[in-house]
């Protein structure tokens, strides 16, 4: 395959040094793509179910290499209902920003560009299976933390200054 041949959205570029062996294994053995801050946009646009691992610094959050272990398991023991995302280290941060997520390991559900749901933490194996798929049925919803705070004109007495 050229590179021109290559959607957008995939990062061909090789891992950072400091990614663990185990994320990179999404990409090279379970087809995860690549995202950071300039791919992010292409990737939520595709099609379908999407799921965006934003795993953490794995000394201080060693579960989000279980997580990245267990995530082929959960796409398969669901059909391979979604595809994968994996945040490159340099751009979790700025990515978990953009969804509002501030819990180490997350998982970020999309669909058709649209966001759906964050579910943080590892969970046991029964527990992650449902909630994955609780979340895949999920409509589309507001991002969190996106948005225009609302004020109320008659707040009353008490809030004012």
């Amino acid at each position: 395959m050229t590179q021109s041949a290559v959607p957008p959205a995939v990062s061909i570029a090789p891992a950072e040094p400091d990614t663990p062996g185990v994320i990179c294994n999404l990409v090279a053995r379970h087809g995860a793509e690549w995202v950071d801050e300039t791919s992010l946009d292409a990737w939520m646009s595709g099609a379908g179910d999407r799921v965006l691992l934003l795993a953490g610094d794995p000394v201080r959050f060693p579960e989000g290499l279980d997580v990245a272990v267990v995530l082929p398991e959960v796409q398969r023991a669901l059909g391979g209902r979604f595809s994968i995302g994996v945040a490159r280290r340099s751009a979790e941060a700025a990515v978990a920003r953009h969804f509002g997520s501030n819990r180490w390991p997350s998982l970020v559900f999309v669909r058709d560009g649209s966001y759906v749901h964050t579910l943080p933490g590892m969970h046991d194996w029964d527990d992650f299976v449902t909630r994955v798929h609780e979340a895949l049925a999920l409509p589309p919803s507001r991002i969190p933390g996106i948005g225009i705070a609302v004020v109320s004109a008659d707040a009353g007495a008490s809030c004012a200054s």
